[in-house]
């Protein structure tokens, strides 16, 4: 070969190197294929007017499930439970017509708490009307019995056929005692659905939260809406299990007026409440309340679709978003009653079917089947994911890991990402290496006191022992920093979150970062997919034990 022959077979050898080279690998090319464009149209149809809102058992449902079955199959998913991309979610829907008063006497003098202003009530009892009169009330603190914190506000204190009222949140909340309970960041002895199921395991007639806008991590005319509306619960029929007449908040100038009419100072009861010690009351005032119920036994549906793994078929990575919304409802101020929930959670919707779309388009197959499943009733207590962890499709034992999708970055581009629940499993090591490789960086939640870890659908997973990761959108935006990141969510929470407000609007949603947090669920899912390993709990989280007893269970 003369020497110019040998100059070009060089040449061309580096040129064909530097191409190959250059190729996207197989991970950037499933990534690529997630679409803003298609993203946004998902969310611009799911958060219409024509979908109601997208409550279970209406109109908005049957639309949303024929919109998500027609994707999963134009998408190239198998269906997800045998040969249907249904799973059948039985459910009871309540719907209350309450007293516009709920009339209290304490110590002699008569007060008067309005319905919607003062508090919120519903009832989980299938039968038709709930009637109080004179029924004794009681203080217990936060409501909270914990054996492993050593501590037990029902000690001692009798609620049975009582009006039990308690704190929001957990004794750790406001302190910097990280080993008190957790400190600020709230355990699930703080959430709304504990408080419930404790006064139920106590013979409560009722439980009454005390709403306080920090602590609960949102104001109260989140839970105005809910007011005289539709509710659904798992259908219990067939169940012995005991459930208090009513549940619901009241508000914390409510509260005050009762307390002081009863001769005590409530907020310093609130302080003693934070304090080992501290013992509950009898608060001598009683309720007189009357509610109408109408009961309707029904069914919701998860969608379920998936990939079929090329090597261990039989593991499973399951990736969840709620399709459900509140529906129609109370009235805003502009007349608009359909709560959209664009962002909750038709944008968790939209991702979903784009990473399934990312999967779908890979030559190499994932190793490990892939599932996507859109769950219903999340608004209502996280119930289409409860059903489907009571009632698999696929073995517990051989799912591997949970990542859900619950409200997908509006705002634009974050420099970080957050996880939820931080320090709980692997998934945020794979995580936190994907998003090293595009530039970015994790951070804890920045509002551990919220619970959000128990707010959306991997709380049922974990609940299993299966390992979730939960992402919330990052505070650093990309050009303007923390404060301004920070402030944009504040704005949603006050402003749009479980308001008729949560519409898409193209002039104020941004969802660029929100892309770019899809793509990197999907490279996190899709190493999880390929390895052989198994994600784990990490120590000192309450879920590993759950999982190491599974896995010892004989398949």
């Amino acid at each position: 070969m003369d020497r110019a022959s040998l100059h070009w077979g060089v040449l061309l050898c580096a040129l064909l190197f530097a191409a190959c080279s250059s190729e996207p690998r197989q991970d950037e090319l499933g990534a690529s294929t997630i679409s803003q464009e298609r993203f946004e149209e998902h969310v611009r149809v799911l958060a219409s007017d024509e979908f109601q809102g997208r409550m279970p058992f209406t109109e908005g449902e049957r639309k949303t499930l024929a919109y998500l079955e027609e994707q999963f199959k134009e998408i190239g998913l198998e269906p997800g439970n045998g040969s249907s991309y249904l799973q059948e979610v039985p459910l009871v829907e309540i719907t209350p017509t309450a007293d516009s008063v709920m009339h209290i006497k304490a110590s002699g003098q008569a007060l008067a708490l309005r319905g919607l202003h003062d508090y919120v009530i519903n009832s989980q009892r299938t039968q038709e009307e709930v009637r109080w009169e004179n029924v004794p009330m009681v203080f217990a603190g936060f409501g909270v019995v914990a054996p492993e914190y050593d501590w037990n506000d029902y000690d001692g204190l009798d609620v049975k056929d009582k009006i039990v009222i308690v704190l929001v949140n957990d004794p750790g909340f406001g302190g910097d005692d990280s080993t008190f309970f957790k400190g600020n960041t709230m355990t699930y002895y703080g959430r709304w659905t504990y408080k419930f199921e404790e006064a139920a395991r106590q013979g409560a007639r009722g439980c009454l939260v005390v709403h306080n806008t920090v602590p609960a991590g949102y104001p109260f005319q989140v839970l105005q809406a809910t007011w005289n509306s539709a509710h659904l619960y798992l259908d219990p029929r067939g169940s012995d299990a005991y459930v208090p007449e009513a549940v619901g908040w009241i508000a914390k100038h409510a509260v005050d007026r009762v307390f002081s009419a009863a001769g005590l100072d409530f907020n310093q009861l609130q302080s003693q409440a934070r304090k080992r010690g501290f013992k509950g009351m009898p608060i001598n005032a009683t309720a007189s309340f009357s509610m109408d119920l109408d009961v309707r036994f029904d069914k919701s549906f998860n969608v379920i679709g998936k990939i079929t793994g090329s090597k261990r078929p039989d593991e499973y990575l399951i990736y969840t978003a709620h399709w459900d919304h509140l529906g129609i409802g109370r009235k805003d101020a502009e007349g608009d009653s359909i709560y959209n929930g664009a962002l909750d959670n038709a944008s968790g919707t939209a991702g979903l079917l784009e990473i399934a779309r990312a999967f779908a388009t890979l030559k190499e197959k994932p190793e490990r089947s892939v599932v996507f499943l859109a769950v219903t009733a999340e608004e209502q207590g996280l119930w289409g994911s409860a059903w489907y962890a009571e009632n698999p499709v696929y073995d517990v034992r051989k799912t591997v890991a949970n990542i859900n999708m619950d409200g997908i970055n509006p705002y634009g581009r974050m420099k970080d990402v957050m996880v939820v629940g931080s320090g709980q499993s692997t998934l945020e090591d794979i995580l936190r290496e994907e998003a090293e490789k595009v530039g970015r960086y994790v951070v804890p939640d920045d509002e551990p006191e919220k619970g959000f870890y128990f707010r959306s659908d991997h709380f049922n997973f974990a609940r299993v022992g299966i390992p979730a990761l939960y992402l919330k959108t990052g505070s650093d935006f990309v050009g303007k920093g923390i404060d301004y990141g920070q402030q944009l969510k504040s704005t949603y929470t006050q402003k749009y979150y479980h308001q008729p407000s949560d519409e898409f609007r193209p002039d104020r949603m941004n969802f660029e970062g929100g892309i770019e947090d899809l793509r990197l669920l999907f490279s996190v899912g899709r190493r999880v997919s390929h390895e052989t390993s198994w994600p784990e709990w990490k120590e000192g989280s309450e879920f590993k034990a759950t999982r190491e007893a599974s896995l010892e269970q004989p398949q």
